[in-house]
């Protein structure tokens, strides 16, 4: 499965002068655990960073920061990973494995926003690929060869 097909499009974004308490009401109001913060760029909308709710509590709420006056850029430390919506979602896995995140801005060829990879929303998809494996298990064991006659099988 590509990851365009799965991902989030329900997304909440901000520019880089929003303050954290800005970004912290767009989150409870969104019922989300993400910003993705963004910039114009021309005509298209793109990601450059992503706050989160655990950037929030450390590095707001835990340090006694001003909310008012601490913005996203204050709050942006790392590179924000990508992955383009052309990708399947197993290459996503790796990368967000390999980066150790659990967010992944998805964006175009042309570094458009998309929508948002989340962890969860990869463990959900993971666990109803497993579900359709376990249904191959009946019907195998329907079909497999006999066992061989010295076998004594259970009445």
């Amino acid at each position: 499965m590509f990851v365009a097909k799965m991902c989030a499009r329900s997304i909440a974004t901000c520019y880089r002068h929003a303050s954290a308490a800005e970004i912290a009401r767009q989150m409870r109001d969104a019922q989300l655990g993400e910003v993705i913060v963004v910039e114009t760029r021309g005509d298209r909308i793109c990601p450059v960073g992503i706050i989160t709710e655990h950037d929030i509590v450390a590095r707001v709420v835990a340090a006694d920061a001003d909310a008012a006056r601490m913005t996203a850029a204050d709050l942006l430390i790392e590179k924000l990973e990508t992955v383009l919506e052309s990708e399947l979602v197993y290459d996503a896995i790796w990368h967000m494995r390999s980066k150790r995140v659990r967010h992944l801005a998805v964006v175009d060829a042309h570094d458009a926003l998309i929508g948002v990879l989340r962890a969860d929303d990869v463990s959900e998809f993971l666990a109803s690929e497993l579900i359709e494996v376990s249904r191959i298990g009946p019907h195998r064991a329907a079909e497999a060869e006999p066992a061989p006659s010295h076998v004594r099988q259970a009445a």
